[in-house]
């Protein structure tokens, strides 16, 4: 049978906190697309196993690996096991993150170096740690993880919209010294999904979208699964918030 154009089988897929949510959405939607699965999770080995057979009854061949992204030695066992279990990464989706919700009188120093650390640092470590691989084969997909928060503000704090914001910086910068190599490299920033993280706040309200709904995590996956097989897209931030905020 011939191979569809589109297909990503052959790939091999790392999602960064794949575990649960919109990583674990993105992680089955590009198996389900083709690719092989590595996820990667910090604490929730049980989930993660969870979502390693989802991806394994797609017929994809898959991974867990337990990993602080934040931490440079982590991230470079990390991507050891997974070279060493299916292959090198092509396709790389820097989803980790946290979102603690601070006003600015409860921001602390300590809140400000651990989100910046796991949301930011981690991008930039794990993207390092595939680079060489994506740059000697001359393909790579880069498909980092920002939220609507750069664009209005957000409602969680400074340290995690300025933590989002530098993702997009990172972006920009790898996407223009990279593009003339194959590799693409793009962010998306999704508005209000339903998932675990935003549960329970009373700030989430569907009246605040003018969709008047939250959004999903599949469509969100739906999106890093087009930037995983465009390769003429590149340096762009793909907005997917209901209208709630509009460029």
């Amino acid at each position: 049978m011939m191979k569809k154009k589109y297909d990503l089988t052959g790939k091999t897929a790392l999602v960064t906190g794949g575990s649960r949510g919109i990583g674990q959405a993105i992680a089955l939607a590009l198996a389900e697309a083709g690719a092989d699965i590595a996820l990667n999770y910090r604490s929730r080995e049980n989930e993660a196993a969870q979502v390693r057979l989802k991806v394994e009854s797609c017929g994809r061949r898959c991974t867990a690996v337990q990993a602080d992204v934040s931490v440079a030695a982590d991230v470079s066992r990390m991507i050891k096991s997974v070279e060493e279990t299916l292959g090198v990464v092509s396709i790389l989706v820097n989803n980790a993150g946290i979102a603690s919700r601070r006003s600015i009188e409860e921001l602390t120093e300590k809140d400000w170096d651990e989100t910046m650390a796991v949301n930011l640092k981690s991008v930039f470590l794990v993207t390092q740690a595939v680079l060489p691989a994506m740059r000697s084969k001359k393909w790579g997909r880069i498909i980092n993880m920002s939220s609507v928060a750069t664009q209005l503000g957000g409602i969680i704090g400074p340290h995690y919209t300025a933590s989002k914001a530098g993702i997009l910086g990172l972006t920009h910068a790898y996407a223009s010294q990279l593009a003339g190599e194959g590799i693409t490299v793009n962010a998306v920033a999704p508005g209000l999904i339903e998932t675990e993280m935003i549960a329970g706040n009373r700030h989430t309200q569907p009246a605040r979208i003018p969709v008047g709904r939250l959004g999903s995590p599949q469509e969100v996956a739906e999106v890093v699964v087009m930037l995983a097989r465009n390769g003429f897209i590149t340096g762009q931030t793909i907005n997917i918030n209901g209208g709630l905020y509009m460029s």
